[in-house]
């Protein structure tokens, strides 16, 4: 009798052990699964490649170019690592469209959310920040607002027009920026459009 409802007792605790490990494996695959589709459907979603090899922006759904922006300008001092405000170089690095300025003095200034997680983090380890400015700048990144732009490693990084500025300079292929990636006013005003705020932007 003893025996009998041992058996009993472990049979019912096996069967609910199943049953449980069916339920966890069920909700983590619909997970999984869920995660999947948000993943494959923000991919392909525009976001903007800049090509600073081939001095190209080129606008992007998934790994097919829709539109080419031919002929860029980047900062100055070239593109790379930028370390420092004022150093008139482009980041490379992947960023997020922060906020959009149709009445800026380049017609349209499109600003990206730079310095991001990997500027701050770098520059924490090599010193050039202080633990307070990488906590303000970690915590607008998480929570999507744009990292404080007043931190030694500079800001309003962004791609612009011209406005009124000489185009010519800019057909000569001079590259003449503070560190931003600028177009021509028509091309600008070609890609505007597509452009929003929490738009995916590489610069390679």
């Amino acid at each position: 009798m003893i025996n009998r409802q041992k058996f009993s007792a472990r049979f019912v605790f096996v069967l609910g052990l199943v049953a449980l490990v069916s339920a966890c494996t069920s909700n983590n695959t619909a997970t999984i699964n869920s995660s999947a589709a948000l993943n494959a459907s923000l991919l392909q979603q525009p976001w903007l490649l800049v090509d600073t090899k081939k001095d190209t922006l080129l606008l992007m759904q998934g790994n097919q170019p829709l539109k080419s922006f031919p002929q860029i300008a980047v900062g100055s001092s070239g593109v790379g690592i930028k370390y420092r405000r004022g150093d008139n170089k482009t980041p490379l690095g992947v960023f997020r469209v922060g906020w959009i300025n149709d009445r800026s003095r380049f017609k349209t200034f499109i600003g990206l959310d730079y310095p991001n997680l990997d500027y701050a983090e770098r520059a924490l380890r090599e010193r050039k920040i202080d633990a307070l400015t990488y906590d303000r700048i970690r915590a607008a990144w998480v929570n999507g607002y744009v990292p404080p732009q007043d931190t030694p490693l500079g800001g309003q990084i962004g791609i612009h027009g011209l406005g009124l500025g000489d185009p010519g300079i800019h057909r000569a292929g001079i590259n003449w920026t503070s560190g931003c990636v600028a177009l021509d006013n028509q091309q600008i005003a070609a890609l505007r459009p597509w452009v929003k705020v929490g738009m995916r932007v590489e610069i390679r």
